[in-house]
C-alpha cells in the first residue's frame, strides 16, 4: 500500500512529557490557560516528530483535559478542522528543489508579513515520482511519520477506494526528465494531475488542487487541466511564487488602471525562467481597465534581433530605459547581452506587453499608464535566505493553505492558464515545419480568449524579511 510509516518513539515520548508538564499544573487562571495553550501549540508546530494524531492517540483528549482542567475546545483548535493534504512531487532530493521549498512550509509553517505563521494544513500523504533519487523527501517523510505511497491514486485515497484528502498539492518542477528539441522540459504535471482527476471522477467529488509553476509544457494538456477544474467544480491554483514575493516599492496597481503598455525584465533564459516573468506580467496586466480580455498573439525573438525589435518599438525602449535609470545602470546595459530574448504579447483589447531578458534587476515590471508622465516601476528583488526554512517561497505557501482552508482560488485560475499558454506559444514561435528561426513567427491564439475581472487586493508579502532558521527536519542534515 505504501512504502513506510516510521515514528521516532523516544523523541515522541519526550515531547509528550514536555506537553504534559505544562498541562499538569493544578491551578491557573483563564489568562494562564491561554498562555499554556499557546505554548503547547508552539511545541506541536515546531516539533514535526510529534503529530497531533499521535499525541491524541496516546493520551486521549479526555485524559489530557482531565490533567489540565483545560476545555476540549482548546485542543479542537490545534487538532481539528485542518485540511488533510496529499503532496505529489516529481523529485525531492535537494534543498534547492521546489518540493523542499514548498512542502517544508506546509509541514512546519512559513514567514508571512513579518512573522512566523504555523501551517494551517496537515500533510497526510506523499507521492514521489522519482522515488529512488528523492532521498531528502524520504527522510523528511520518515521523520514526520507521513506515509509515502507508491502511486498517485493511493496517495489521494490513503490506500483506500475513494478520495480521502481535503486538498492536493502537485510540485513537479525538478527531477531527471528529458527536454525536447524545442527546449520544453517534459515534467509530469499533466500525468500526475490526470490521475488525481480520475480519483475525483470515481469518487464523485473533488477538492482544491495546487499545481506549482505552469500547468504543462503542452497547451492541449494545460487547457484540459483547466477545463477539468471547471467541469468538476474544484478550485485550481498554481503558477510562479514571484508575483506574491516582496516588492519594491510595496505597490499594487489599482483595479481598472488605464495601462497601455507593459514590460517585465528578468531572467528568461529558458522555459522555466521565462514563465516566472510571464506570470509576473500577467499578475499586473490583469488589473488593467476593463479587465483581462485574452491573448491575441505571441511571438518570440532571440539573440541580437531582440534589440532591433526594442528599437523599432518605442514604447518598449522607453520602458526598458526607465528600468535601467531606476537601477542606476549605464545606458545600453541590457543591450550588452547578445544572447537576449523577448516574448511579445498582444492582447485582444490592443494592449501590448513584453518580457525582456535582463540581469541585475530581479524581476521588474514597468508599465506605461495613461495620464502619467513617468512609467510605474515595481521590482521583486533578492531571495530571502540563506537556504533554510524560510528561504525563497513563503507567500506562495500562505496562499496554498488559504485555498485549502477557504476552498476558494486566491486568484483567477484563468491567469494561470494564460501564463501557461503564453509560455507554450513563446517556445513554439521559433519553430515552423521542423525548422528553427531566431525571429519567431507571430502565433495567433484565438483560443486564448479567456476574459475575467480580478477583484483581488494586494497579495504580495510585506514587512520584515525572514530570519535565518534551520529546517525543522527531525534529523541531522
Amino acid at each position: 500500500m505504501f512504502r513506510f510509516i516510521v515514528n521516532d518513539k523516544e523523541t515522541t515520548s519526550t515531547l509528550i512529557t514536555e506537553i504534559l508538564n505544562i498541562m499538569s499544573k493544578k491551578q491557573f487562571d483563564i489568562a494562564d490557560r491561554a498562555t499554556d495553550s499557546l505554548s503547547i501549540t508552539k511545541i506541536l508546530n515546531s516539533n514535526p516528530l510529534l503529530s497531533r494524531r499521535e499525541m491524541l492517540g496516546i493520551t486521549g483528549v479526555a485524559g489530557i483535559t482531565a490533567l489540565s482542567g483545560m476545555p476540549t475546545n482548546v485542543f479542537a483548535k490545534t487538532t481539528a478542522n485542518k485540511p488533510r493534504i496529499a503532496v505529489l512531487a516529481s523529485y525531492w532530493g535537494a534543498t534547492r528543489s521546489h518540493a523542499d521549498w514548498i512542502v517544508t512550509k506546509l509541514l512546519d509553517g512559513y514567514w508571512w508579513k513579518g512573522e512566523y505563521m504555523p501551517s494551517r494544513v496537515e500533510v497526510v500523504a506523499i507521492y514521489l515520482d522519482q522515488y529512488e533519487t528523492s532521498v531528502l523527501g524520504q527522510k523528511v517523510a520518515k521523520s514526520k511519520g507521513i506515509p509515502v505511497f507508491k502511486t498517485v491514486g493511493e496517495a489521494v485515497t490513503l490506500g483506500g477506494e475513494e478520495l480521502a484528502v481535503d486538498g492536493v498539492v502537485i510540485v513537479a518542477e525538478h527531477g531527471d526528465y528529458p527536454k525536447d528539441l524545442k527546449g520544453r522540459w517534459l515534467l509530469p504535471r499533466w500525468r500526475i494531475y490526470q490521475q488525481v482527476v480520475k480519483v475525483f471522477e470515481q469518487s464523485k467529488r473533488a477538492v482544491p488542487v495546487f499545481n506549482d509553476k505552469h500547468l504543462s509544457y503542452d497547451w492541449d494538456e494545460a487547457k484540459w487541466m483547466f477545463d477539468k477544474s471547471r467541469e468538476l467544480n474544484f478550485p485550481l491554483n498554481g503558477g510562479s511564487s514571484i508575483p506574491v514575493y516582496y516588492r519594491k516599492p510595496e505597490k499594487e496597481l489599482d483595479i481598472d488602471t488605464p495601462l497601455k503598455h507593459s514590460i517585465v525584465v528578468g531572467g528568461a533564459s529558458d522555459e522555466g525562467g521565462i514563465f516566472h516573468c510571464i506570470d509576473v506580467l500577467q499578475a499586473f496586466v490583469e488589473r488593467r481597465k476593463g479587465g483581462e480580455t485574452g491573448v491575441k498573439s505571441v511571438q518570440s525573438i532571440r539573440g541580437k534581433e531582440t534589440w532591433e525589435w526594442v528599437e523599432r518599438n518605442s514604447w518598449a525602449s522607453k520602458l526598458l530605459e526607465a528600468v535601467a535609470e531606476d537601477f542606476d545602470l549605464n545606458p545600453g546595459h541590457f543591450q550588452e547581452n547578445n544572447r537576449a530574448n523577448v516574448c511579445i504579447v498582444e492582447y485582444n483589447d490592443g494592449t501590448k506587453g513584453a518580457v525582456i531578458s535582463g540581469k541585475g534587476v530581479g524581476w521588474t515590471f514597468a508599465g506605461e499608464i495613461e495620464g502619467q508622465n513617468e512609467p510605474t516601476i515595481v521590482s521583486m528583488l533578492g531571495w530571502a535566505g540563506p537556504f533554510d526554512q524560510y528561504h525563497a517561497s513563503n507567500a506562495q505557501p500562505h496562499w496554498i493553505t488559504e485555498m485549502m482552508v477557504t476552498k476558494k482560488e486566491p486568484f483567477n485560475a484563468e491567469r494561470l492558464l494564460l501564463s501557461t499558454g503564453i509560455t507554450n506559444h513563446y517556445v513554439e514561435s521559433n519553430w515552423e515545419n521542423g525548422r528553427y528561426s531566431a525571429v519567431g513567427r507571430r502565433v495567433e491564439t484565438p483560443y486564448m480568449n479567456m476574459t475575467y475581472r480580478t477583484t483581488r487586493g494586494p497579495q504580495f508579502n510585506t514587512g520584515e524579511r525572514p530570519p535565518a532558521r534551520p529546517y525543522i527536519r527531525g534529523f541531522d542534515q
